[in-house]
């Protein structure tokens, strides 16, 4: 295995996080923006107001978007086992 081989793979392996990691974190981002401004907005200070929604809309998130999540994860798990084969001999 060459170094340039590793580094194509820690890449691949990167950029396969944030793709999969990308869609949760900006809901959560935008829901926690949208409750930290209505409670700017209310002078409402209660730090468990924040966590029902963003908890609500990250699992509702998972829901929809978790298919899309664990196909995209599951070929590119094939995809390096197949290719290990390849890269070790």
């Amino acid at each position: 295995m060459t170094p340039e081989s590793v580094l194509t793979f820690g890449r691949s392996a990167m950029e396969m996080l944030v793709t999969v990691c990308a869609p949760v974190l900006l809901v959560a981002l935008v829901v926690g923006l949208a409750v930290s401004l209505l409670q700017a907005v209310t002078q409402i200070n209660e730090a468990t107001l924040s966590f029902l929604p963003k908890l609500l809309a990250v699992l509702a998130t998972l829901g929809i978007a978790g298919p899309w999540m664990m196909t995209l994860l599951v070929d590119w798990i094939r995809q390096v086992i197949l290719s290990i084969p390849g890269s070790v001999g």
